[in-house]
């Protein structure tokens, strides 16, 4: 009688963990993570829509683009490769950017290293070593961030204009401003991942012998892999699309101009040719979407982490 009467009791201890949900509950449940889904889905389509009409539009004769939207493209269909011929190999007053965009990469790809290898190490400066007015110079770092970039931009030219240094290196100052800007946000976002690593890691590779380069290389940059490729994907779509710092230091030499000012003149003084700027555009994006494809799955775990804790 008693092993009968204890067999419910071990029944409900051994389902007591796992509560049930209600009925309601989950119809709450299911009918919020359709709604969330149906939002998510229009935004993805109003997003889509005008960068699908800007593609469409790129490869429509010149004729077509000025007459009618490119909705009216299914009408009667009409390709050509001229608008792209005319950006990338044309003459220089309306396109030609097959120069400008490896004048963007030389700029961005520097820009985009230097920073990330400073900020890497001075975050672990920051987030291991011990040393006095750590945490002042740290706060002094942050402070940096809402610093109005307008603000350095006249005194950093009239310093590298008076220096000498642009006539042999051209595209020193644009690396160096990029860098100047991006170092106190690419700090403080790579401190605090790196500060989430168990200190016992540190510890226990500085009982072995491991030195602090050791334990920098060997440790800290494999585990800080997402959060160092999610300030390269950020510092590298910032400095790609820059407009304003690459005008301000590369003036008006087109040796050294960006493709982002090269844009913003495609359209002619009259803006008699701004269907141009359909196949700029996209051959403007190619490498970054490009690099963000490649990146997805580190830039998707950098930002995760440390969401969850324990």
């Amino acid at each position: 009688m008693s092993v009968e009467a204890g067999v419910p009791e071990v029944a409900d201890v051994a389902t007591s963990g796992a509560p049930r949900r209600s009925p309601a509950t989950k119809f709450r449940s299911l009918v919020a993570n359709r709604i969330g889904s149906a939002v998510a889905l229009v935004i993805a389509v109003l997003w889509t829509i005008p960068t699908f009409g800007l593609l469409i539009s790129s490869f429509r004769p010149e004729a077509d683009i000025k007459s009618s939207g490119w909705w009216t493209f299914f009408q009667d269909p009409a390709f050509t490769l001229e608008n792209y011929q005319e950006v990338l190999f044309g003459r220089a007053s309306s396109g030609a950017l097959a120069t400008y965009f490896i004048n963007s990469l030389v700029i961005t790809v520097p820009a985009t290293v230097i920073p990330l290898v400073l900020a890497t190490m001075a975050a672990y400066a920051f987030s291991v070593l011990e040393w006095r007015g750590r945490d002042w110079v740290f706060v002094g770092v942050f402070a940096l961030q809402i610093v109005p970039l307008q603000m350095a931009l006249i005194p950093l030219l009239r310093l590298f204009s008076s220096s000498g240094l642009l006539e042999p290196f051209p595209f020193l100052s644009v690396w160096v401003s990029h860098s100047i800007f991006a170092l106190p946000l690419a700090v403080f976002l790579l401190h605090n991942f790196m500060s989430d690593v168990p200190k016992e890691l540190v510890e226990a590779a500085r009982v072995d012998g491991a030195g602090h380069v050791s334990v920098f290389l060997r440790i800290m940059l494999p585990l800080m892999a997402p959060a160092i490729a999610s300030v390269a994907i950020f510092q590298f779509l910032w400095v790609w699309n820059d407009l304003l710092v690459g005008l301000t230091f590369t003036g008006a030499n087109n040796d050294i101009q960006p493709l982002t000012a090269r844009l913003a003149e495609m359209a002619g003084s009259r803006g008699q040719d701004w269907q141009l700027l359909t196949a700029g555009a996209f051959v403007s994006i190619i490498l970054p979407l490009i690099v963000f494809l490649s990146l997805q799955r580190y830039f998707v775990r950098g930002l995760l982490a440390g969401s969850v804790k324990g």
